[in-house]
């Protein structure tokens, strides 16, 4: 089956040759606690890989593509640093990377609009990771708001980052009331929003027919997924929404099976989703089908 991961980092070689010394000079604190610390046997949460070992690692999973999602960085120069990185991977490799855009509102309105509008020209896929939670403002910002609406008009997917209120406490981590996803939904129905890391469990905190008719603009995708869920998440998420609201994403450079493993990669955690209860239909739908119809691969 064809693979697309949806959920992916990758930073600027001045940014994985030190990350800790960097966030320090930078001002990301949020980012280096979520991203430079370490397990309690020392080793790193994740690797700072360059584009050449994605794609290597890519290979040897098979892996056909991946979307690139920006940071939810607090300072305005580190989202356009990594886009304007993302558009030099994607022009360097159209075949194999796809990117978002991230933003932030603290730049004003017109320099937002402006970043989305060239990171469209530069055959941007969309807008994300963002996270209004971590990254300071609320989710009712008027800048966010012509953000989303400028995403709409111009067919532009929006990630944000979940957390699942009942998930284990974690450095770094942040509240993201399920509530506001709705909200942000519900006021922008042009835009198709992709809620990370399985919604932050909103198919299972929402018991109502609404994820069916009125959060119809509303995906998932499965970044990081062994870290929250074990692996009966794949069946019972699946019994909650249809397998078309369903992406595949890993959180590479995030080693997710760190009692195995050292180095991020795919095969643990395709292996983990070919052992469960889904059908071939749910599984390329999931892969490879949901993403090739929402951003036209």
């Amino acid at each position: 089956m064809r693979i697309i991961d949806c959920h992916v980092h990758l930073y600027p070689a001045e940014i994985g040759r030190a990350p800790a010394a960097w966030a320090a000079a930078q001002g990301e604190h949020h980012w280096a606690a979520l991203c430079t610390r370490r397990r309690r046997d020392g080793r790193p949460v994740q690797t700072f890989p360059s584009v050449d070992d994605l794609l290597r690692d890519m290979d040897a999973a098979g892996v056909d593509r991946v979307v690139l999602l920006g940071w939810y960085w607090e300072k305005v120069e580190s989202c356009v640093r990594q886009n304007r990185f993302y558009a030099e991977c994607v022009r360097a490799h159209p075949d194999r990377l796809a990117a978002f855009a991230t933003i932030h509102p603290a730049a004003g309105e017109a320099a937002v609009l402006a970043e989305i509008q060239r990171a469209h020209a530069d055959g941007g896929r969309g807008l994300g990771e963002l996270s209004p939670h971590s990254q300071g403002y609320p989710a009712n910002d008027p800048v966010l708001a012509a953000a989303l609406a400028r995403a709409g008009e111009l067919g532009l997917s929006v990630n944000l980052h979940a957390t699942d209120p009942s998930a284990r406490r974690y450095p770094g981590r942040v509240e993201t009331p399920l509530d506001d996803f709705r909200q942000l939904a519900r006021q922008h129905p042009k835009v198709n929003f992709i809620l990370a890391h399985w919604g932050g469990g909103l198919p299972f905190w929402e018991t109502s027919p609404s994820l069916r008719t009125e959060l119809r603009n509303v995906f998932y995708d499965t970044a990081a997924s062994p870290l929250t869920y074990d692996d009966r998440v794949w069946r019972a998420a699946l019994d909650v929404v249809p397998a078309a609201k369903v992406l595949f994403g890993s959180d590479y450079p995030l080693v997710l099976y760190p009692q195995k493993n050292s180095k991020p990669g795919w095969s643990d955690l395709l292996a983990e989703m070919d052992a469960s209860a889904m059908t071939a239909g749910e599984k390329e739908a999931v892969l490879a089908g949901n993403a090739a119809r929402l951003f036209g691969f």
